[in-house]
């Protein structure tokens, strides 16, 4: 027996392994099967190279629990090791056989998935000691056993084994007990090697004897060694695909929308099936749909740093034995040529989509509304997807039309640019509550888009800095005649001491300060058989209250921000024109009064600042002082008394309530107990 310490720099080897190296406890059963793959290809591609003669026999890996002994087994029937080879490949760590096995067999081989030699060592993760049994292929080899209870000390020695392969026996550990739990290991295999291009046997297939279930001698084979993604794509149907997605996402309800076969030889290898979900009212940022592997090796579904961001909304597989991994395979490690990757991916997808839009323009504006909020989602984050894409784009109208930015442009372009040569594209997000505005834009012949999607505030944002002369206005941020400014403003006749004693008398309501929203009263000259009240918020300001509402600094800083609104009054209407003269019948004289006294104060202000104009401050006395201090004083007193008059009078006045009331229920912003008061107080009106 020959005994002697694994070539290692540090005794502290095995802890470092056990804790750190790997990031999941549970990939040492994927390690240890790849590594029982390997030597499998090895034995395939020697005896294609005729340095192997004869039957292979059944290549099946077998991995076998066996609770009572505390082990798990997997077995092969690869290439072996000798003692030397054992010596050389697994005593010293980190000297990967697979290296000198490429540099000799690199045109045969099919795929060797170990590059760093550290995959065996991860079963010290969960055994307390392990066994090597093997022998090489090599005529007249002696099989060797090798064992390690987890220090540098290691044995081996001469054993007897029939045939060409390897065993590696593990004795499970107390804490990693579970991994002695059939259910455990299987759907271990299934996780990490359902695609492996060896057959796995986990059990036994059994069948109904003397009244009971009995094993047979079939193999259970847990994986598929011919997954879709490696198949010519002319051999295969869309059924396949459909049926491939359902065994990658068996708990999905909904079929995906179209996929796309990935198939790249050069420069780099890479191939693959995404599959395009349906996307619809919330985005879903479950960024682990895509399974991304190593020849056929499952190492994770977080690719994040191997495809562009907004894709990894897609499902499917990709599979490349370029991505560089680290030890543990578990974590990318970037480089350039993951960044081809990533933009190649990103290509193939844009121009699936332009494929689909060319060819088949009416499946694609089928498809929309589910892929809208994709490639919105790509268009914000990849500046070169957004360029790709921004032809295909498409915007829905009320009526469910599709146009393209230019398409809509020539249909609406007559009628909408308003007097600064802007396009004003107008939009809807609610065609329930925004019923009114929307028809009465449609009255002036205008048509509205409808954007109600989770991302439109922050795409619009970014479609309009990239288009000249292009604005997005909603439909109610503003009063219809102002939508598309064909002209300068019309001002309105009313005085300005007129709006200066209706404004109060508006503001005196409760309506006007409903749970964080303000209002801010505005006078507009509109058209007589507009509404009398109209409320409106600023463009601006909503969509960056929306945005607030999907994160960013800027823009939490607006949604923190009350919701501002403008309540216009309609100067032209007149209901309007009632409530100014029931307000000179009830309270005209007291006005005249604070007027007559406030031009008297005035009088005797401008007296005295005519008197002191021309002196310098200190030539001002102190009686000149005081006097203009009080004159001050008088007038802002009296100021505040007509203003506390005109809000009394208002809160009373039910006329006003009402219009303010309608203005709100226009806007959907009347609600619980005003609402119900409103209902009172429209059969009072209607009783008179």
């Amino acid at each position: 027996m020959q005994k002697g310490q694994i070539g290692v720099t540090s005794e502290n080897i095995f802890p470092i392994i056990k804790k750190f190296l790997y990031s999941e406890q549970e990939i040492f059963l994927r390690e240890l099967v790849s590594n029982a793959t390997d030597a499998t290809q090895k034995v395939k591609a020697l005896s294609r190279k005729g340095e192997i003669t004869g039957d292979l026999g059944n290549l099946t890996i077998r991995v076998k629990v066996d609770k009572e002994a505390k082990t798990i087994t997997i077995s092969d029937q690869g290439i072996g090791m000798t003692a030397e080879e054992i010596e050389k490949y697994i005593n010293q760590i980190a000297f990967t056989g697979a290296n000198d096995f490429l540099d000799k067999y690199k045109d045969s081989i099919d795929a060797i998935i170990g590059h760093f030699g550290l995959g065996f060592y991860s079963s010290f993760m969960v055994a307390e000691k392990v066994e090597i049994i093997t022998k090489s292929y090599k005529e007249d080899s002696k099989a060797a056993k090798w064992s390690c209870d987890g220090s540098p000390n290691y044995s081996i020695e001469e054993t007897e084994k029939e045939s060409r392969g390897t065993d590696i026996i593990l004795y499970i550990d107390e804490e990693s007990k579970e991994y002695l739990e059939d259910s455990k290991i299987k759907g271990l295999l299934e996780k990490y090697c359902k695609f492996l291009p060896i057959e796995i046997g986990f059990g036994k297939e059994k069948e109904w004897k003397d009244e009971k279930q009995v094993d047979t001698d079939k193999d259970v084979i847990i994986n598929d060694i011919n997954p879709l993604w490696k198949q010519k794509p002319a051999d295969l149907k869309d059924e396949d695909y459909m049926a491939f997605y359902k065994k990658l996402y068996p708990a999905s309800f909904e079929d995906p929308l179209f996929h796309i076969h990935l198939n790249v030889d050069y420069p780099f290898n890479l191939s693959g099936i995404l599959y395009f979900p349906r996307l619809r009212s919330n985005l879903e940022f479950q960024k682990n749909k895509i399974q991304l592997f190593s020849n056929q090796v499952f190492v994770t579904d977080s690719v994040e740093n191997i495809v562009s961001d907004f894709l990894t909304l897609l499902h499917g597989v990709i599979d490349s034995p370029d991505i560089p991994l680290n030890v543990s395979r578990s974590y990318l490690q970037g480089d350039s040529n993951v960044r081809k990757i990533a933009s190649h991916i990103t290509k193939k997808v844009s121009a699936k989509l332009s494929e689909i839009f060319k060819e088949n323009r009416e499946d694609f504006e089928k498809k929309w509304d589910d892929l809208r909020m994709f490639i919105q989602y790509g268009m914000l984050s990849d500046e070169k997807f957004y360029d790709r894409s921004k032809d295909f784009f498409l915007f829905k109208n009320t009526e469910n039309k599709y146009f393209t930015l230019e398409e809509y442009r020539k249909i609406v372009e007559a009628n909408q640019t308003d007097k600064d040569k802007n396009l004003i594209i107008l939009y809807a997000t609610n065609l329930i509550e925004q019923y009114k505005f929307v028809e009465d834009a449609k009255a002036k012949g205008y048509d509205i888009l409808l954007l109600d999607g989770q991302l439109d505030s922050h795409f619009l944002n970014h479609f309009e800095g990239k288009q000249e002369n292009v604005k997005f206005t909603r439909v109610d941020s503003d009063v219809v005649d102002n939508l598309v400014r064909k002209e300068d403003k019309v001002a309105t006749e009313l005085s300005k001491e007129t709006q200066e004693e209706l404004t109060p008398i508006f503001e005196s309501q409760s309506a006007m300060s409903v749970g964080s929203m303000s209002f801010w009263v505005q006078y507009e000259a509109l058209n007589e058989t507009e509404m009398p009240v109209v409320i409106t918020q600023s463009e601006h300001m909503r969509r960056m209250k929306e945005m607030g509402k999907l994160g960013g600094a800027e823009a939490k800083f607006y949604n923190n921000l009350p919701d501002n609104y403008s309540l216009v009054i309609n100067t032209n209407h007149s209901i309007i024109k009632q409530i100014i003269e029931e307000k000179e019948t009830a309270i005209g004289d007291k006005l005249k009064e604070y007027y007559g006294n406030e031009t008297a104060l005035n009088s005797d202000l401008e007296a005295i600042n005519n008197l002191t104009k021309d002196k310098k401050e200190e030539e001002i006395s102190q009686e000149e002082k005081d006097k203009k201090s009080e004159l001050e004083g008088k007038i802002n007193d009296l100021k505040t008394e007509k203003t506390t008059a005109l809000k009394d009078y208002g809160k009373e006045n039910k006329l006003v309530k009402q219009v303010i009331d309608l203005a709100l229920l226009a806007n959907n912003l009347l609600k619980g107990a005003d609402l119900t008061k409103f209902v009172r107080r429209s059969v009072q009106f209607i009783e008179r």
